[in-house]
């Protein structure tokens, strides 16, 4: 029972999603959890999420998950992380079926399940999920790698993503069972790359309420956001490796991520290794490194590593869009962290 007289009072908060409400202290007490630790973690579901599918992934020590919101790096760095484990080694796959996006809703969880769990190399993972998301599949002895890019970059290289996307790409997110909320819409539907950045900067996906932007895909700032959040608490699990300074020093970037992953590396094979992960080597071999052979694009895995170039957005996006999206990553992210996704500087 609550006595009158008790010296801490309480203010009563409902649970987000349900009918229970709590008694929480006004002391202060609590003023250290920030928003997202005071909230359960919420399920991601929408035409490429379905979260809960880390629930067949069983945790090993040394798991390393490699974790964008999207087009910032992530293939390349599947690319840089199975240099490192193989080492000069023949790869037993290709770099989309060594290392699957898990929180892709397709294919179900009990067939990409066993297929991890088979994998008896140093497994490397991949996810687009926020920090928040993944928290109840968070591993405590795994390695965590989150590439960034610049926001703009990234939407940029997103929308050729979006506009090569073919039939079989449109099908396996809107027709395979358990879509949960619209289905995506088709490119051509939606007009200019121009009239898409309004909604991307200030629209959020109806079935992920925690965002406000991102539409129709996700949003990349609370993508980064979340995790600069979980990197600063875990400093020992958490490397942040930017695009930027891939293409400015893609050796000794590579080095730096062995170093964080405790792989060691004989220096002998680090020209070959540098040479792989290079863009132009990864465009000669891009329906290898591109995720399912580059089969849900046209022109295949050529579309998928596109450019790989920075700046793009330039000439594109107007004054007022360029404005809009300033205030938003003013808004939205720490300082230090939008510093960091802009420049690549910690």
């Amino acid at each position: 029972a609550i006595v009158a007289q008790e010296a801490v009072s309480l203010n009563w908060a409902r649970v987000p999603d349900c009918s229970i409400f709590v008694a929480m202290p006004s002391c202060g007490c609590f003023d250290f959890l920030s928003p997202s630790a005071k909230r359960p973690a919420p399920d991601y579901n929408n035409h490429h999420f379905n979260s809960s599918k880390w629930k067949a992934v069983k945790p090993r020590e040394g798991d390393i998950i490699i974790v964008t919101a999207y087009k910032s790096g992530t293939t390349w760095m599947q690319q840089i992380i199975s240099e490192l484990v193989f080492q000069g080694r023949n790869k037993p796959g290709s770099v989309g079926d060594l290392s699957p996006w898990v929180d892709l809703r397709v294919p179900p969880a009990e067939v990409i399940g066993p297929v991890i769990e088979a994998q008896s190399h140093r497994r490397f993972l991949k996810t687009h999920l926020p920090a928040d998301a993944f928290e109840p599949y968070w591993n405590p002895k795994g390695k965590y790698i989150y590439v960034g890019r610049d926001g703009r970059d990234a939407f940029m290289s997103l929308m050729n993503h979006y506009e090569k996307a073919n039939d079989a790409w449109y099908g396996a997110l809107n027709e395979s069972p358990g879509l949960v909320g619209d289905k995506i819409p088709k490119f051509t539907d939606l007009g200019s790359v121009s009239k898409i950045f309004d909604r991307w900067i200030s629209e959020g996906w109806p079935t992920l309420p925690l965002e406000s932007d991102g539409w129709p895909f996700w949003s990349l700032f609370y993508n980064a956001k979340t995790w600069w959040e979980k990197g600063r608490k875990h400093p020992d699990q958490v490397l942040f490796v930017h695009y930027n300074n891939l293409l400015e020093n893609l050796e000794g970037e590579m080095l730096r991520i062995s170093e964080f992953l405790g792989i060691p590396v004989d220096m002998n094979l680090v020209p070959d290794m540098v040479k792989a992960c290079t863009f132009a080597e990864m465009k000669k071999n891009a329906d290898t490194v591109a995720p399912l052979n580059g089969a849900l694009w046209e022109g295949g895995g050529n579309s998928f590593i596109f450019k790989g170039s920075n700046g793009r957005w330039k000439g594109v996006l107007s004054e007022a869009q360029l404005a809009a999206y300033d205030a938003k990553v003013k808004k939205d992210l720490p300082k230090a962290c939008a510093v960091w996704l802009e420049t690549g500087k910690l």
